[in-house]
């Protein structure tokens, strides 16, 4: 029996605007949803890392040397990827949903894309989904739903001889004042059963 518990093998992330519906388990991403890397995970180094940060301040009386209680003060969540692809439409999710500039070829001038390399003052958010395998059923998915998110990774890209180039994204989640504490990220769920 293959443990199936034990996955080895990437994510694969998609943007959306806010408020896209999640695709269901065993479906494509539909409308809406934008591959991150024009490969997908064929355009990831090293994987993707889900992060759970936090802060727990102890409390400990005075007249103790131990804590006797702890509460959970921050909570953190980032999935991280260095992505292998520096097309502009890449770049541009990645600098803040710039726009791009497209200029068809004319007589004796190239055509070009471009993109302006300054984020501006507001931040722009969307909803992501990484998908993966299921950790209960073989050949099945398991994802992550996040309501919403930034990219809060520091773009510094290396152009270097026998290297690729990547993006090094971070994709920090924003709570959801009107959801449940437990979801106010969102949700990770794994296909268990086959469907009837």
């Amino acid at each position: 029996m293959t443990p199936n518990e034990i996955i080895m093998a990437p994510l694969e992330l998609w943007l959306a605007p806010l408020g896209t519906a999640f695709p269901l388990i065993g479906v494509a991403p539909g409308a809406g949803w934008a591959k991150v890397g024009t490969n997908g995970s064929r355009n990831y180094g090293e994987g993707v890392t889900v992060s759970h940060r936090q802060t727990i301040e102890q409390a400990r009386p005075e007249g103790m040397t131990v804590p006797v209680k702890v509460s959970r003060t921050s909570e953190d969540l980032m999935i991280r990827c260095t992505l292998w692809d520096v097309s502009l439409e890449q770049y541009a999710a990645a600098l803040n949903k710039a726009a791009i500039t497209t200029v068809a070829a004319g007589a004796g001038t190239a055509g070009t894309k471009a993109v302006g390399l300054a984020m501006g003052r507001e931040v722009a958010t969307y909803a992501l989904l990484a998908r993966g395998l299921s950790a209960y059923l073989e050949g099945t998915n398991s994802q992550y739903e996040v309501n919403r998110v930034y990219q809060s990774g520091n773009i510094e890209p290396v152009f270097a001889k026998g290297r690729p180039s990547g993006l090094a994204l971070e994709f920090t989640a924003l709570g959801d004042i009107a959801a449940a504490d437990a979801a106010q990220f969102g949700r990770l769920i794994h296909q268990h059963q086959a469907s009837l």
